[in-house]
């Protein structure tokens, strides 16, 4: 049986890091991975090229019951303390858009410095382990069992397993059954950062599969309100695109989506192009301004086929309204398959959020994915599994020292 410091349980982006901060902190770290091989979902973010951190990440753009948790290991590691890590090992990068930074080359550079930032004689990577058991014994040291018979011990246990989102990749709820056993609360899961479905009246708009156009968009009501400003893409089971996989976090069962279609356009922009070309349909004008199946698609919906000059003010301003507010009522997503991360997970009620360490189990972890802390799209995830791991690695330094 393998005596270690502290055993980390998923080799993903958070725990990848936190191994090797830790290492580096001298202590003896088992890093235990269900696939055959380390960060897998990293080497599929950003089409490839890792969208690795954003810019601007900060707090506001992280959902959790507890909406202050995210801010002490956010203040503590910062995009500009990831970025000067990625600089060192000679990556390029560049920012695509909002503050997004992506590799110049490929995600397998980011895996590749993570497993080099973990000191060999250190951090032990050890994949293809299937779990069978976690236990915490009475001299308070946990021992993590797999289903070969192997073992490992350490006083202290990090989760940092995830989510399960894209169970495909072999993500699973794996953290929320851990953090049960030792008797956390868990927030519901629920897939986040993923397309939405459409059916009755909307499912209409499926025969606008793969156009796009920038929209902003809204869900969510009172304090988990937001709305996002970005393309939407229309699918043949719904909506997607940034803007709606933005929203889709902030959005629940039985809620209507907002959508503002030319959300550049001036306030009476319609009334006023009645004055300046009265003999122009609305159609027209859509199709100026709109991809020409979209504008088609609403044209028919607004059923106003007269020349412009010949519709009243008032049905001009209620064509402007419904185009600057267009609901959709979803009847629900594309599952945890298609989302890019969970939202819910381990309570940050349970936690410490400047240590990551659950209060009523001392040695006892959580970071990354498997917290109740969403971030948006665009490298805010994986900001806060880089926040998160630091915080961790830095507890974990002090607890051992304090150890005889």
């Amino acid at each position: 049986m393998d005596q270690h410091d502290v055993i980390i349980l998923g080799a993903g982006a958070a725990g990848l890091f936190c191994a090797g901060q830790a290492g580096q902190r001298g202590l003896r770290v088992a890093l235990l991975e269900k696939a055959e091989a380390p960060g897998k979902k990293i080497l599929i973010s950003g089409g490839g090229r890792c969208n690795f951190t954003n810019l601007g990440a900060g707090p506001g753009n992280y959902l959790s019951a507890n909406p202050h948790f995210a801010k002490s290991a956010l203040a503590r590691y910062t995009p500009a303390d990831f970025i000067t890590l990625v600089e060192r090992y000679g990556i390029a990068w560049h920012e695509k858009t909002l503050g997004q930074l992506f590799c110049d080359g490929s995600a397998k550079q980011i895996v590749a410095m993570l497993l080099e930032e973990c000191p060999s004689e250190k951090v032990t990577l050890t994949c293809e382990v299937e779990v069978a058991s976690v236990t915490r014994g009475a001299d308070g040291v946990f021992t993590v069992t797999a289903d070969d018979g192997r073992a490992w011990r350490a006083p202290a246990l990090v989760i940092a397993t995830g989510g399960p989102s894209i169970p495909k990749m072999g993500a699973s709820d794996f953290a929320y059954g851990l953090a049960r056993q030792f008797g956390l609360k868990v927030v519901e899961p629920r897939p986040a950062l993923v397309p939405l479905t459409l059916g009755g009246e909307d499912a209409l708009f499926r025969e606008l599969s793969g156009v796009a156009a920038p929209v902003r968009a809204r869900a969510g009501s009172g304090k988990g309100k937001a709305e996002f400003a970005e393309a939407a893409l229309f699918t043949h089971k719904g909506l997607s695109g940034p803007a709606i996989l933005q929203v889709s976090s902030y959005w629940r069962h039985g809620e209507e989506v907002g959508i503002t279609f030319l959300p550049d356009a001036a306030s009476d922009w319609l009334v006023e192009a009645k004055r300046d070309r009265p003999r122009t349909h609305l159609r027209t004008l859509l199709r100026e301004r709109l991809p020409a199946r979209l504008a088609d698609a609403l044209a028919d919906r607004l059923a106003l086929e007269r020349e412009l000059g010949n519709v009243s003010d008032k049905d001009l301003r209620t064509a402007q309204t419904k185009l600057g507010d267009w609901r959709f009522a979803p009847n629900g997503t594309e599952g945890l398959a298609k989302a890019e991360v969970t939202a819910g997970g381990i309570a940050t009620a349970e936690l410490s959020s400047r240590t990551m360490e659950a209060a009523k189990v001392p040695g006892l972890y959580a970071i990354g994915e498997a917290v109740d802390v969403t971030g948006w799209l665009g490298g805010y995830n994986f900001q806060w599994a880089w926040a998160s791991g630091y915080a961790c690695a830095e507890a974990l330094a002090e607890a051992r020292a304090l150890r005889p």
